[in-house]
């Protein structure tokens, strides 16, 4: 399993663990992923993904999920949350038809 944010792409970074003396070793920056359940409220069910801390506080921000991923550009996406979008735009298509 790939250690990116199925949401932003927030991925592993590498860098440098630089000592006092000033020798360099290459490490990785690994990001805080976490497992979470969304509730969608246009899907009406529970979402699990595994996103950074980062995209948790930017779901909550934005009014959940469905407003995340309306707004999210595709490139960002990972491709089961593609595929949840898709679900929720037509969702919301249906649901504006009927009003």
């Amino acid at each position: 399993m790939a250690r990116r944010c199925e949401l932003t792409g927030k991925a592993v970074l590498t860098g440098n663990n630089v000592s006092h003396a000033h020798n360099k070793t290459r490490r990785r920056y690994l990001p805080n992923l976490q497992h979470v359940s969304l509730l969608s409220d246009l899907l009406g069910q529970t979402l699990r993904l595994r996103v950074s801390a980062h995209a948790i506080r930017t779901v909550e921000k934005q009014g959940g999920i469905d407003a995340f991923l309306l707004g999210a550009k595709d490139d960002k996406l990972s491709l089961n949350a593609r595929r949840l979008k898709r679900l929720i735009q037509k969702k919301a298509a249906s649901a504006t038809a009927a009003a």
